[in-house]
């Protein structure tokens, strides 16, 4: 099948399990629906400088996008959705609206067409490089997962988004990811997922030089918080990926998502 990743992503990922995210096998697998699946994940910075507006337009942006996955007819059945957030009490994977606490079994991953958007609320600290570390690790885990079970997939997508630098639990200032540099570029040349890096609302050129870092093809800028379209570019993305479209298609889509920004500044 084209944009099949079951022949082609058969290398073991690189991260090992991680005691805080345990998934028992087969676990929250739909057995009854048979097609090839789209990892998706959603890494939300919900640190205090989200208080306010920012984190409003987040939740309203998210419950609208959870509707747009019921109805659409291609995505609901094939994409998955997991959403992780770093901030008030650390990092935190969701299934659906309710937060797992360390240790939980089960995936995080819900099928989109029985996807509920949580309820984020906004505090604490940007523990940045963990969660990322916590969105590799899922995907990971999912992939062993839906190949136990004999299910294909396509090349699964991340989705990272803040608005300031990375800090320790602390709250001071962290240089801690830049160990995660290599290993991303390692696992995306490994195709083993894309990883897309937004900094909206007063973001500084220091955080977009880490986004920049991070992810170096697809990273971008938005003042204000279009959370709308970011989800919507995410859709586009997951669409095209189904499709088995070449990197190019992505860049296009990416490019589109970039220079259309003004239009949603405020």
């Amino acid at each position: 099948m084209a944009g099949s990743w079951w022949d082609r992503d058969r290398s073991q990922d690189h991260t090992a399990p991680n005691p805080n995210v345990r998934h028992d096998a087969y676990a929250d697998i739909d057995f009854e629906n048979n097609a090839q699946r789209l990892p998706l994940v959603l890494c939300l910075d919900t640190s205090s400088s989200m208080a306010g507006l920012p984190i409003s337009t987040l939740n309203d942006a998210m419950r609208m996008w959870a509707q747009e996955l019921h109805d659409d007819v291609s995505l609901s059945a094939s994409v998955e959705v997991a959403v992780i957030t770093f901030g008030g009490i650390g990092v935190r994977a969701w299934r659906g609206p309710q937060m797992l606490a360390p240790g939980q079994p089960g995936t995080p991953f819900v099928p989109a067409h029985a996807f509920h958007a949580p309820q984020f609320e906004a505090a604490g600290v940007t523990l940045l490089t963990e969660a990322l570390d916590m969105a590799m690790q899922i995907v990971a885990e999912r992939k062993q997962e839906l190949r136990a079970a004999g299910l294909q997939y396509y090349r699964p997508q991340i989705c990272l988004m803040t608005d300031g630098l990375p800090t320790d639990t602390e709250g001071q200032l962290s240089d801690s990811w830049h160990r995660l540099g290599p290993v991303l570029a390692a696992e995306q040349e490994k195709r083993h997922f894309r990883l897309y890096a937004i900094g909206v609302g007063g973001i500084s050129q220091q955080g977009l030089d880490v986004l920049r870092a991070l992810a170096p093809a697809f990273h971008a800028h938005l003042h204000g918080f279009p959370f709308k379209q970011l989800l919507a570019m995410m859709s586009a993305s997951a669409n095209a990926e189904q499709k088995g479209a070449g990197d190019e298609v992505f860049e296009k889509i990416f490019h589109q998502f970039r220079t259309q920004r003004s239009a949603w500044e405020s």
